[in-house]
């Protein structure tokens, strides 16, 4: 059985869905690919399930009733490709924003380099982002800083979506008890991460910003992350992390 699994979550993606699958399924490595559909109303999860019979095996999809938020998409991914035995367990966009290449580096950093976790930073050798106004950039950079001030985390990318996790940095941390769906669901996945002891890399990437279809932050998922990393700090100060 293949060992990684990519998980992708979507929410009207028709634009983006067939090429990212056809590229990380073209990739010289064996990935397989998830797909978790928050009930796209255009057309999204049915794009998947075209290619479900030429890419039999490798292409999986979830769909689920409503939009629920990239959080409890991952989560759901992460108990589905554990239930099978996956061994790396990949986050990625579905809007080409990271390099389906670095796939393989993410993998390689964990599998090869011993690591559990291995985060494709925007931020680890300076600001590595294309097509994004400057006041996203800032807003992204210094959000970081922002999380590293209240955490004492040392991670340049905190809110970072692309990331390889060992399966078993995933059943170390109780998934039930991740509540964050946006931002803040990245910030309190390194966080747990980092609490329990895991070795954490970060390895550059450079992300462009989408060209097809339409982005879905919003300053309610920024809030979350902001009042998010509070709540994780004080109450990382009653609780034990034991690996």
């Amino acid at each position: 059985m293949n060992k990684s699994i990519v998980v992708i979550p979507t929410y009207n993606e028709i634009e983006n869905i067939e090429a990212i699958i056809r590229k990380v399924l073209s990739l010289n490595y064996p990935f397989d690919v998830l797909i978790i559909d928050d009930g796209s109303p255009d057309g999204t999860a049915a794009v998947v399930k075209g290619l479900l019979k030429e890419f039999e095996g490798s292409l999986h999809l979830v769909e689920r009733k409503g939009k629920l938020g990239l959080g409890t998409a991952y989560i759901h991914g992460f108990k589905w490709a554990l239930e099978r035995g996956y061994e790396y367990i990949f986050e990625m966009d579905a809007d080409f924003s990271h390099p389906p290449e670095d796939l393989m580096r993410l993998h390689d950093a964990c599998a090869l380099g011993g690591h559990d976790v291995a985060i494709g930073s925007r931020y680890i050798t300076g600001v590595n982002v294309v097509n994004w106004p400057i006041n996203r950039v800032l807003m992204s950079y210094f959000a970081g800083y922002y999380v590293r001030m209240i955490t004492g985390m040392r991670i340049m990318d905190p809110t970072a979506g692309f990331i390889c996790y060992t399966s078993k940095v995933l059943r170390t941390i109780n998934l039930d008890n991740i509540r964050f769906i946006g931002y803040a669901f990245q910030i309190e996945m390194k966080f747990n991460s980092w609490k329990y002891g895991f070795n954490i890399v970060e390895v550059p990437i450079i992300f462009t910003d989408r060209t097809k279809g339409a982005s879905k932050m919003s300053r309610g998922i920024f809030k979350e992350a902001i009042f998010g990393v509070i709540s994780l700090k004080i109450e990382s100060l009653f609780k034990r992390y034991i690996p």
